[in-house]
């Protein structure tokens, strides 16, 4: 699989990723606390989609690390609001697992290269995997 082929595979999994998302915030309960996390939820966990695109038009290193960094800040937050979601038992935590331990485990892992932000050559690995 050449590089653009795994592009187009993460664009796929980040999508399918976003509508996950969209199911898990129309399942929510109508109530306060379902909506204002449900809103922060829906923001965050489709902006990984919409900003991993913005990576594949990254013109240089530079706007490549920049926007990849968007979106593990994205994927950070979406499994923070996630996590709250079980934690206050707004939703029990079994329903979540609409989103699976796999879809969510990769995103720890970019984050270490992302931490050192000038391993350009850990970072595009990771993405074109």
């Amino acid at each position: 699989m050449n590089k653009l082929d795994q592009a187009e595979a993460m664009k796929l999994r980040t999508k399918q990723f976003a509508i996950r998302i969209v199911s898990v915030v129309r399942s929510l309960p109508r109530t306060r606390e379902g909506d204002v996390i449900g809103k922060q939820l829906l923001r965050s966990g489709t902006a990984v989609a919409a900003n991993y695109r913005a990576v594949c038009r990254s013109r240089s290193k530079a706007e490549f690390i920049s926007k990849i960094n968007i979106v593990v800040e994205e994927a950070d937050e979406t499994v923070f609001w996630l996590e709250l979601l079980g934690d206050t038992a707004v939703v029990p935590p079994e329903k979540l697992s609409l989103l699976s331990k796999r879809q969510m485990s990769c995103w720890p892992s970019v984050q270490r290269p992302c931490a050192r932000q000038n391993k350009t050559k850990e970072l595009e690995s990771w993405v074109f995997q």
